[in-house]
């Protein structure tokens, strides 16, 4: 897998490319016009678009149809000399359709526990937890 950065101003705007040739812009949060997500704000994304195609996959696979689909992902960040890396991330998945709960749990252990390669990857370093809600109602 590879994907690039080029440079789009005097600044630190870029646009990277992955494979797809679809591009996504990256910048400092910390200059007056920001013009792009952080590198920080798309390791979270990356969690959330995972899991979210993962449990969406297993429930179509199940016939299941899904009527809404929105996810919040959320990081606590400590510092590690000059480096503020996340600690913890946590991830709700709001889920509305005819779905039965214990399938719509076990979609999520599934992705966070064996299939999403994001989440997995930072299992070393960072918790991340999880908790699905559907209709409205907490799943447990």
């Amino acid at each position: 897998m590879k994907v690039t950065l080029d440079r789009k101003n005097n600044d630190y705007l870029f646009e990277a490319k992955g494979a797809s040739g679809n591009s996504v812009m990256i910048d400092n949060k910390t200059v007056d016009e920001v013009k792009g997500s952080s590198p920080m704000e798309l390791l979270l994304m990356g969690v959330g678009g995972c899991s979210a195609i993962d449990i969406i996959s297993i429930l179509k696979k199940q016939k299941l149809e899904i009527d809404t689909y929105h996810v919040e992902v959320e990081g606590d960040r400590k510092e590690v000399g000059q480096a503020k890396p996340f600690s913890a991330m946590r991830v709700n998945v709001y889920l509305e359709g005819d779905i039965p709960p214990a399938k719509a749990l076990r979609a999520a252990q599934l992705s966070f526990e064996k299939y999403c390669s994001v989440s997995i990857t930072l299992q070393a370093g960072v918790e991340v937890t999880y908790k699905v809600f559907l209709n409205g109602e907490e799943v447990v």
